[in-house]
């Protein structure tokens, strides 16, 4: 995890994390972290990569610097569970992939806020960016609407 960060605990039902502090996150389950010269790095939250499942292969459909919108599909990312699109959070221009998961997806899962960052992208975050708390708050929301769904299957089953 990033050094020199604060964390806030959460845990809900059988799923805890500690979200540093000193990032954004969004309602798609990504988190972004300021680097130098106005890029940001973004990676998925903990609570997605639960969703997905083990990181196993990583690709990119736009390249180079092409300017994007947000909600522009940046590439994939496939898990043993699932295969997601992977939207920027942002406008801006598309700063690349992170070069360390070239080698291997291991830090996804194991460094997930930190040197598990997926792609970077220069611009400026929207309004629409939440900070730990509120993320914590919305991730609530998300699991409790989850475990009602999840219990009227049961009921209807029954």
């Amino acid at each position: 995890m990033p050094a020199g960060n604060a964390f806030l605990q959460f845990q809900r039902a059988k799923f805890k994390t500690k979200l540093p502090q000193g990032q954004l996150y969004t309602q798609s389950h990504m988190w972004l972290r300021e680097a130098p010269g106005n890029v940001w790095q973004i990676g998925l939250t903990r609570f997605a990569l639960r969703m997905l499942g083990d990181p196993v292969e990583l690709d990119f459909e736009v390249q180079g610097t092409q300017e994007i919108e947000t909600g522009t599909v940046v590439g994939w990312l496939e898990g043993f569970k699932a295969v997601t699109d992977l939207y920027t959070p942002m406008p801006g221009r598309f700063a690349g992939g992170n070069p360390e998961l070239d080698e291997g997806l291991d830090a996804v899962k194991s460094s997930s806020y930190d040197r598990g960052w997926l792609f970077a992208v220069q611009g400026t975050p929207g309004d629409e960016c939440l900070d730990a708390e509120s993320y914590a708050d919305f991730l609530g929301a998300t699991i409790d609407r989850m475990l009602g769904d999840e219990q009227k299957q049961k009921e209807s089953n029954a």
